[in-house]
């Protein structure tokens, strides 16, 4: 008879911390970057564009999303769960993200108005990589963006920014890179 009590008490404790996680919602975002090889400044290449840009608006229908989820409240916190970067078809005279980078490549959100910065995630990127998807590691930390930031959030109003150190060859070969950088982000109760 002891061990169904145990069984019982497990299960319950089980049940309970299942009850206590919050409501979330996660789903994939992607925006699409051009870089060219008349682009790069002091051997880096820096492109940005605001979240809310790509056609249908993936980032709003991400925040509207998740809003239905949690039963039309904001969501208290966004995060991003993963990112991955790719070197699109479309791309012209490079064919990996070896040719367009070398060494440590960053992903940040720049805020509207503020530009305030904030690291999402970042990835070594050597000269042999493929065109992708590579993972890159994620580093942002939603708690830490202060409430007028995460107002802006809320509505898209930041850029994602790619930044990274140019291959030797990619200023001279006169390429344009369709770079695609999907996150899944995810929202929190």
């Amino acid at each position: 008879m002891r061990p169904s009590v145990i069984s019982f008490a497990f299960v319950s404790v089980v049940l309970a911390a299942c009850g206590d996680d919050p409501v979330q919602y996660s789903e994939p975002v992607g925006i699409n970057l051009k870089a060219k090889s008349g682009d790069v400044a002091a051997a880096t290449i820096t492109e940005d564009k605001g979240i809310t840009t790509e056609s249908g608006n993936p980032y709003g229908a991400f925040v509207a999303n998740a809003r239905a989820k949690l039963g039309g409240h904001d969501p208290s916190s966004i995060e991003i769960d993963d990112i991955k970067l790719l070197l699109g078809a479309g791309s012209t005279n490079v064919t990996t993200l070896g040719e367009v980078f070398t060494g440590t490549t960053e992903v940040l959100f720049i805020m509207n108005d503020t530009n305030n910065t904030y690291p999402a995630g970042s990835a070594s990127i050597a000269a042999t990589a493929t065109s992708g998807p590579l993972p890159i590691a994620v580093t942002f930390d939603g708690a830490a963006v202060p409430a007028a930031d995460y107002a802006k959030m809320l509505t898209g109003s930041f850029k994602v920014q790619l930044r990274g150190p140019a291959s030797a060859d990619f200023m001279g070969k006169g390429a344009d890179a369709d770079l695609q950088v999907t996150f899944t982000f995810s929202a929190f109760e």
